[in-house]
């Protein structure tokens, strides 16, 4: 490493330090002011009974891994342990605001830097399995080093350090509970949905990592064909993020039986919500899946400073139960919760399947055609800041549906509707395609239209074809990424194709034209999920 990059990783850390150490200081201040007289049962007594300590803790292979330790001070009797690997990119402070909280609760904490990152030795494995066999090391050690109970152990953590937690599940069967924050169970699903490349995606994730990290030789190549759209080793790289991926591992996952909580975000750009809600239907012990609006781990942003946060207490409440065996009543809750984007409280279900009433099928009538390599104006946004609008202003991605240019963009509309549609779950669209060249890619967009023309984005995804017969029409099949909407009464429904967005690679030769078509042996059509 360079001295210049050391330093900027230094100086990093330690802004990054302050600032997490200042909101956990923030959570006890209001305690300790408003109570100082408080009995030893109180909050800020129990928090001056919890001592923080930083440590070294050797990982697979003997690797140094950067972590800290924060539990209570009475270490006469076993406590739970909980293990929070932290995500791509942030340090071991991370979690302190919420390891303290835990702490107070009776909590043995120990979050750590995943390797290659920061302070932790080794390379960034991307959740390949020495990152699955440090979660285990680090669990060997609280065992031999804190007084952490080896019967009621649980993993946690936000994006990447949820992914791992979610992996080390079904390699550690000493793992009793998972909370599974902005993670993947398919990570290939994620960031190569449609056999496209989300290239947003990818290069914040390879960027950050070569800032804050040492990238593995493999990963490095891996992003290098993968940017690069190197179909020669395209089948490397989906059993590449098949190894790093928890639905491969489900049978084990479930043999093991970890009471195992999913939570995301509808706009996640990294991690589309999609594959956690496949992964959540086959789950066979205790689960629980959340849904709410955001982007990737905004939902989850504010309580690492510790302040309030529904995600992190709906946490807290899941690793009370199936750790603690508190009776809290989380398990007689409605298991799948969601939260519409466009307001409005939690709504409960009792599985997936089960959150839209029924199905209604919009016939895609006409035949379009259109021009590839032109950005038509429709598009889905910017990683990590798209969703991020929507939750906090409401402000999806708009488009004039009336001026979208018909040569670069196919369009079809609903009529008015009488009353609101209360969109739930997963938006799917059938159609034929011909293309007058064998490669090529498109994006579907689903747009609210308001009376003025103004379409605010509903959902979104890409889908590629390659080594097509020119000129002769196929099937495509393309789930949107998942999502609650409630339409208003007055409003419709537009479905554009283009073949040009920011957030994905295309792969249109210069000049191609791409037609939809509804044949009558088979019509194309889009299948929408309602909530009566």
């Amino acid at each position: 490493m360079t001295p210049a990059r050391r330093a900027l990783r230094t100086t990093t850390a330690a802004a990054l330090s302050a600032t997490v150490l200042a909101g956990a200081t923030s959570v006890l201040a209001p305690a300790a002011t408003a109570a100082p007289a408080a009995p030893p049962t109180s909050t800020a007594a129990a928090a001056a009974d919890t001592s923080v300590r930083f440590v070294e803790i050797p990982g697979d292979g003997g690797t140094t891994l950067a972590a800290n330790v924060v539990a209570p001070a009475d270490t006469s009797r076993r406590h739970p342990l909980v293990v929070l690997p932290t995500s791509w990119s942030m340090p071991q402070i991370e979690y302190l605001a919420q390891a303290k909280k835990l702490a107070d609760s009776g909590y043995v904490v120990v979050s750590y830097n995943t390797r290659g990152f920061w302070q932790s030795g080794g390379r960034i494995e991307t959740a390949g399995p020495p990152d699955v066999a440090d979660a285990s090391k680090v669990i060997d050690w609280a065992l031999a080093n804190t007084a952490a109970d080896p019967d009621h152990i649980g993993m946690a953590g936000v994006s990447y350090g949820a992914g791992i937690s979610l992996l080390a599940a079904g390699f550690d069967a000493r793992i009793k509970a998972v909370v599974s924050m902005s993670g993947w169970s398919d990570l290939i699903g994620s960031i190569y949905s449609g056999r496209t490349q989300h290239a947003q995606a990818a290069g914040l994730l390879g960027g950050a990592g070569a800032l804050t990290g040492r990238p593995s030789d493999e990963l490095n190549q891996i992003l290098k064909d993968f940017l690069g759209s190197n179909l020669a080793k395209e089948q490397d790289m989906i059993e590449w993020g098949r190894k790093r991926s928890a639905a491969t591992y489900l049978d084990k996952i479930n043999a093991n039986g970890a009471a195992i909580m999913l939570g995301n975000a509808w706009g996640d750009s990294i991690f589309p919500p999609n594959s956690y809600a496949d992964f959540y239907e086959k789950l066979t012990g205790p689960k629980r899946l959340e849904f709410r609006p955001g982007d990737h781990a905004t939902a989850e942003f504010g309580g690492l400073f510790g302040l309030p946060n529904d995600t992190w207490e709906h946490s807290r409440r899941w690793l009370d139960r199936y750790l603690k065996g508190d009776r809290n009543g989380i398990d007689r809750e409605q298991p799948v919760q969601l939260m519409s984007r466009t307001g409005g409280g939690y709504e409960g279900y009792g599985s997936w399947s089960a959150v839209p009433s029924e199905r209604r099928r919009i016939a895609l009538d006409k035949a379009e055609t259109v021009t590839a390599n032109h950005d038509s104006g429709a598009n889905a946004g910017t990683v990590m800041l798209t969703g991020a609008l929507d939750q906090f202003l409401k402000l999806p991605p708009l488009a004039s549906i009336p001026l979208l240019p018909r040569s670069y963009a196919a369009v079809w509309q609903t009529g008015a509707y009488a009353t609101e549609q209360r969109i739930r779950g997963t938006v799917s669209l059938h159609t034929t395609v011909t293309s007058d060249k064998a490669d090529g890619t498109a994006v579907a967009y689903l747009y609210d239209v308001g009376p003025l023309g103004v379409g605010k984005l509903v959902s979104n995804a890409p889908v590629t074809f390659h080594d097509r017969t020119p000129g002769k029409p196929f099937p495509v099949d393309l789930d949107l990424f998942s999502t609650a909407y409630d339409v208003p009464a007055g409003h419709r429904l537009a479905l554009v194709v283009d073949t040009v967005d920011p957030l994905y690679i295309e792969h249109n030769p210069d000049g191609a034209h791409l037609t939809f078509s509804s044949p009558a042996a088979d019509p194309s059509y889009l299948s929408v999920p309602v909530r009566d």
